[in-house]
């Protein structure tokens, strides 16, 4: 019971990796009583909470088992896919409200679904293939395997169904490279076939909404920006700028898309994101669709807009009225400053020097820096830590943002014990060509 005689929400928070630190801190001081609970046995966000379990995600009876001997009455997450399926299957079985069921999951989990259901709306999506597997391994097959791929045009990209994070996804530039990056890709897949999709080389848009009543409400459109690393290899994200420069010209067919799609899906409620390409003369094509927030890069809806989505979360399980004050006040044309979440990626080497990485993280224009390693720890592919280091930096403008991001690509060095540069050379992408 709460101080007046009320009873205390209990809320569920799934996460609890540095992401969900602010999210667990407004939970709390908002008087809800919250659990947090993942795999991570050192998740930054479980000293905040009230309580904290470590239980794999993806034990989803476990969890709702969990839910229900805790008396849980709200359940969130955000910023991964798997968070968000085992979010809706754990709030299914424990009977606690949220914005999906498990039946709505394929199209937002499962590619192929995601870009059948595409192709049915009649909404611009890359051409693609699924082909099993056992065509790509099998020399035997390979006139078979032209036919099915009849009608792509190269380049095209091979991925995993069932993975996300751009993980196990190749460029290939004709059959024989396809036939190469298609074997590598199926090891990190679980299932008996892959996607192949034409590659979109457009300039590329990260979207964030929030779906209420059926109806989608734009919340941020940024330019994702990427950086050229080695042949075969899909570029590397390296930077998120808000707002988005060709704001004007993605906008309206970005959202009309988000709407038809879910109003085919029947999501109501919740949130909605999508990354997306566009290219003069060509429009748009849809990259991902997922119903979550992104990761890392959701803090500068806050610094741009003065738009928290922690609160947004947390009003969407509790506070109906602040909800749909937020969405109605909300105006992505109107901006605080220019924001931008600036990565960097690497080689697989250890960590030696970081000195200069943490010099560029003492500079007034950074909101926030993160370091993700220490020096002496080896790079990890596809492990815990996302990037090198991130920044999360704002400005006045663009042009100012541009100067900075410059001085930042120019001066950033994370050393191996030998020397050797760790860290990728990033670039800005020129955007001329798309603004005549």
């Amino acid at each position: 019971m709460g101080g007046n005689g009320i009873m205390k929400h209990r809320l569920l928070i799934l996460g609890t990796l540095g992401e969900f630190v602010q999210l667990v801190q407004k939970a709390r001081e908002k008087g809800y009583y919250t659990i947090v609970c993942d795999g991570y046995p050192d998740g930054p966000a479980r000293e905040f909470a009230d309580e904290a379990f470590q239980i794999p995600v993806t034990d989803t009876e476990q969890i709702a088992c969990l839910c229900r001997k805790k008396e849980i009455d709200g359940i969130i997450t955000s910023f991964s896919d798997l968070l968000l399926e085992c979010m809706v299957k754990i709030a299914d079985r424990a009977g606690i409200p949220c914005y999906l069921k498990p039946e709505q999951l394929p199209w937002y989990r499962d590619k192929s679904a995601t870009r059948a259901l595409l192709t049915e709306l009649g909404l611009p999506t890359p051409g693609f293939r699924k082909i099993p597997i056992a065509y790509f391994k099998d020399r035997s097959k390979k006139t078979q395997l032209k036919e099915l791929l009849e009608g792509l045009r190269y380049p095209v990209v091979s991925k995993p169904l069932d993975k996300y994070g751009s993980r196990g996804i190749y460029i290939s530039e004709d059959l024989e490279e396809l036939i190469n990056g298609a074997e590598k890709t199926a090891g990190f897949s679980d299932m008996p076939e892959i996607l192949v999709e034409e590659y979109n080389d457009g300039y590329e848009f990260n979207m964030m909404t929030w779906v209420r009543h059926g109806k989608v409400h734009v919340i941020s459109i940024a330019d994702r920006e990427k950086t050229f690393v080695a042949k075969g290899e899909i570029p590397i994200s390296t930077r998120n700028v808000y707002p988005s420069r060709l704001l004007s010209k993605v906008e309206k067919p970005a959202t009309e898309l988000l709407q038809a799609y879910a109003d085919r899906t029947g999501q109501k409620d919740g949130a909605l994101s999508m990354q997306f390409f566009w290219k003069p003369g060509e429009g748009i094509q849809v990259c991902e669709i997922a119903a979550r927030f992104f990761g890392y890069e959701h803090e500068l809806t806050d610094m741009v807009y003065g738009f928290n989505m922690e609160e947004l979360l947390l009003a969407s399980l509790y506070d109906p009225d602040k909800l749909e004050k937020m969405l109605a006040e909300h105006d992505v044309h109107k901006t605080q400053c220019c924001g931008a979440v600036i990565y960097f990626q690497g080689r697989l080497l250890t960590i030696g020097d970081q000195s200069a990485a943490v010099r560029l993280g003492e500079k007034e224009q950074v909101e926030k820096p993160w370091i993700f390693y220490q020096e002496g720890e080896k790079v990890i592919e596809h492990g815990p830590n996302p990037y090198l280091a991130l920044y999360y930096v704002k400005t006045e403008n663009r042009k100012e943002m541009d100067l900075l991001t410059e001085e930042f690509y120019e001066k950033m060095h994370i050393l191996d014990p030998n020397g050797q540069e760790v860290a990728y050379h990033n670039q800005i992408p020129d955007y001329a060509p798309a603004e005549k």
